[in-house]
Formats: C-alpha cells, sequence, structure tokens
C-alpha cells in the first residue's frame, strides 16, 4: 500500500485587492487552504488560478490580520456541503453554515458541492404544468416541471414580492431560495415578510449578503443548486428561486478580474459566460420523471436595459422570461408582469388547445389596447375603427384585474384558468366616438 503523500505548505508572498498570492504549494485549481493567521485564527481560501510557481486564492472570509509569509495549509478537494430534510424551514450560508438561531444543522449527508450533470438524451421532457400560485403566470406564462425562467426586473418593481408569493402557494414539494448579493437587510425583510412562517416551513433558504466575498456568493448560488438537485434524486418536485443570476455573475467578473483574466464585453470577461449555463443546465428534470427543478432567476437589468449583457445571455439559455415593468409598477399594478414582453417557451407542450388559444387572445388584446393606449387615453380613437381594439378597450377593465393579484392571494392552475376565460367573455363594445374625432 502506498503512503499517502504529506501535505507541502507554503506562504504568502502578495496581496493584491481580495487575491491572494501563494508559492511553495501543490495543489489543483478548485482545492481549500488554510491561511494560519494565529493558533486560533485562520482564514478558509480556494485555490482559483495560477501562473508559473505562483498560486492564486481567494478567501471566502474577510482578510484583515493577513502578513507577508503566512503559512499555507492545503485542505485537499472542497469541503463537503450540508443536505437533506434537517434543511427545512433553515436558513445558511454559502457553506452551509447556519446563519438562524436554531442551533446546529440535523441532516443526513454530505455531499460535494459539484452536482453530476444529466446527459440530455436522458432528460424527461417538460410535460406537466407546476402552479406557482400566480395567476398571470397559470395562465398566459404557464410554468411546466423542470422549467428554466428567468424574471427580469430593475431595482424596486417586486420581484422579491412576486418570489414570496410563489413560495407560499406553489404545489412543489419543497422550495430552495438563494439569496445571493442582496443587502443583508432584504435577507431577513424576504424571510419574515414576503416568506413568512408558512412558506418558510417547507423551504431552504441560503443567504449570502452584498458583503460576502466573491467567492462565498458564488458557492451559495451553487449550494442553493446543489440543494435542490439532493431532492430531485429523492424524487421531489422542487421550485428553485435564484435572486439573483445577476450577482452570480458578478461575483464571477470579479474573480476572474481579479486573477487577470481580460474584459470582453462590457467589463465581464469570456469565463462569466461559459459559467452561466453550466449553473442554470443543472436544474430541469432528470431521467425518471419523478423528480423535477422548476427554476426561477432574477436578472437584475441594470436602468431598465433589456440588452444588458447578462440578460442577453440568460435569455439565450433559458426556456422563457417574464419581464417586470417599471411603468406598471409605478401605476400600482403588481404583480408588474409585462405580459407583451414575456414569453414561456414551454406553454405549448403543458396545455390544452382551449387554455393557449386564450392566451394568445388575451395578449392580442392587451397589444391592440397598448398600441392605441395614446389615442385612447385623449380621446381621439374613434370607435369602429378596429373591431379587436374595440374588444380591447371593453375589456380592459376586466383584464386589468385579472392581471393583478394581492399580496397573500394564491390562486391554483384551475382558478386561473377559469378567470383568464371569464376576462374574455364577449363585451359589447362601444359604439359611436370615444372622443374626439377628425
Amino acid at each position: 500500500m502506498t503512503p499517502p503523500r504529506p501535505k507541502i505548505e507554503g506562504y504568502i508572498v502578495r496581496l493584491i485587492g481580495m487575491t491572494i498570492e501563494a508559492r511553495g504549494l501543490e495543489v489543483a485549481i478548485g482545492d481549500n487552504c488554510q491561511i494560519i493567521l494565529s493558533e486560533e485564527q485562520g482564514i478558509e481560501a480556494e485555490v482559483v488560478g495560477f501562473a508559473g510557481d505562483s498560486i492564486f486564492l481567494m478567501p471566502l472570509q474577510p482578510v484583515e490580520g493577513l502578513v507577508a509569509g503566512a503559512r499555507v495549509v492545503p485542505l485537499g478537494a472542497a469541503r463537503e456541503v450540508p443536505v437533506g430534510n434537517g434543511l427545512l424551514g433553515r436558513v445558511i450560508n454559502g457553506v452551509g453554515e447556519p446563519l438562524d438561531s436554531l442551533g446546529p444543522l440535523d441532516v443526513e449527508k454530505r455531499v460535494s458541492l459539484a452536482g453530476s450533470a444529466i446527459n440530455p438524451l436522458n432528460r424527461h421532457p417538460i410535460s406537466e404544468p407546476l402552479n406557482v400560485g400566480i395567476r398571470a403566470i397559470n395562465a398566459l406564462l404557464t410554468v411546466g416541471k423542470g422549467q428554466r425562467i428567468g424574471l427580469f426586473a430593475g431595482s424596486g418593481v417586486g420581484k422579491s414580492v412576486l418570489l414570496g408569493m410563489m413560495t407560499r402557494s406553489t404545489d412543489a414539494d419543497i422550495t430552495v431560495v438563494g439569496l445571493i448579493g442582496e443587502r443583508g437587510r432584504e435577507v431577513k425583510e424576504f424571510i419574515e415578510l414576503n416568506l413568512g412562517e408558512e412558506g418558510l416551513s417547507r423551504a431552504v433558504v441560503v443567504a449570502s449578503p452584498a458583503d460576502d466575498s466573491p467567492l462565498m456568493r458564488l458557492r451559495a448560488s451553487q449550494l442553493c443548486t446543489r440543494i435542490a438537485e439532493f431532492y430531485r434524486e429523492q424524487g421531489k418536485s422542487v421550485l428553485l428561486l435564484v435572486d439573483s443570476l445577476t450577482r452570480y455573475a458578478q461575483a464571477q467578473r470579479e474573480i476572474a478580474l481579479a486573477i487577470g483574466e481580460p474584459p470582453a464585453t462590457k467589463g465581464y470577461p469570456p469565463s462569466v459566460f461559459s459559467k452561466l449555463p453550466k449553473l442554470v443546465e443543472r436544474a430541469g428534470n432528470d431521467a425518471t420523471g419523478k423528480g423535477s427543478i422548476t427554476a426561477f432567476y432574477t436578472v437584475l437589468t441594470e436602468g431598465d436595459d433589456q440588452q444588458d449583457p447578462i440578460a442577453d445571455a440568460a435569455r439565450a439559455i433559458l426556456d422563457g422570461h417574464i419581464v417586470l415593468s417599471r411603468t406598471l409598477a409605478e401605476q400600482g399594478h403588481y404583480p408588474a408582469i409585462d405580459v407583451e414582453a414575456s414569453i414561456s417557451r414551454a406553454m405549448p407542450q403543458i396545455v390544452d388547445e382551449q387554455h393557449l388559444a386564450a392566451s394568445m387572445r388575451f395578449r392580442q388584446l392587451v397589444s391592440k389596447y397598448n398600441q392605441n393606449e395614446d389615442l385612447i387615453s385623449i380621446g381621439a380613437y374613434v370607435a369602429g375603427s378596429d373591431p379587436d381594439t374595440d374588444t380591447a378597450i371593453a375589456s380592459m377593465p376586466t383584464m386589468k384585474k385579472f392581471l393583478q393579484q394581492g399580496l397573500r392571494e394564491g390562486i391554483n392552475m384551475r382558478e386561473s384558468q377559469q378567470w383568464l376565460y371569464t376576462a374574455l367573455q364577449p363585451v359589447e363594445p362601444p359604439t359611436g366616438n370615444t372622443g374626439v374625432s377628425q
């Protein structure tokens, strides 16, 4: 039997920003190391790059107290993370340590952070709708079990509230929530106000606020996906909510730029765009069709720019997108879903023809109304000019009521369909001019 090789320690030679340069180590990309500050204190770091005999480390904790020449002890492969039913109702950080005051975690086992990829030919197709409790999504943007959807929004238009509503009302067995790079204040507010005791009881929350290191934020994103994979392996239907995919990309950008990777698209290095699909592709159905991960990834559109590079990349790799409109939010219209700009690519395969036709008709009427809204608002539209526009004007009060929903109001799939059919029932369009005619 070959004796194990001794661990060869290294030492710190340089610190630039958040990147620690060490020498004398024999380690691989992804390995963990412990930087010794004193007999009682150390910093955990991960190997993120190398150049010649220099090893680049990214710390998980703050680096206060770090000095040149500090010992670096290799710990081997990345640490394992806890998974199991003992996580339900708990709030943990990016490395699986509890953030709440409920004591240590009681879990069945610990697993590697990196999940195994599913052969795309072995994935069970998306064939069954999933109720998310939101009337507009259930009826007009129906989501299937195993689908991956982007929630595109600027700041302050209600995406966190929408995620909380989904968590409380969904038919999924388990909900896993990843709060990545958000303000620390928002973490507690989301758990207490948006999620609530009912939602938290069957959910796992992984939180890594904005003041965490970029590596911790990156790991938190991977951890919530790994927890969702564990429950999928148990045959559970999992709803995975990651807020936000943009913060995950920004964390990877910070790491890549720190180790010298050149920026490409608007300051984002190429590695960011290769990391995004690796994370997103881990969601979806398993081979049996029993276990599934239905994932919602929020995408922060800076300045409401839908052509932001991360937003553009996310649209290409997701199975649909839901756009939240700042204009609707400013009008007090919640949830502020822009029906025209949103789409579910899986909807045609998971709903019947009547439902699909009704949703398309609803979208057509909304589009007609929006096209003529300026004329309608100043009273210049002449009734009878276009039958569809006449119908849209007559139906708009009912349609707006359909699109809006109370914070604590949960609507199942059947009720959503009935609301849709009711909103589209024939309405007598007005006769004569609606205002000034020319």
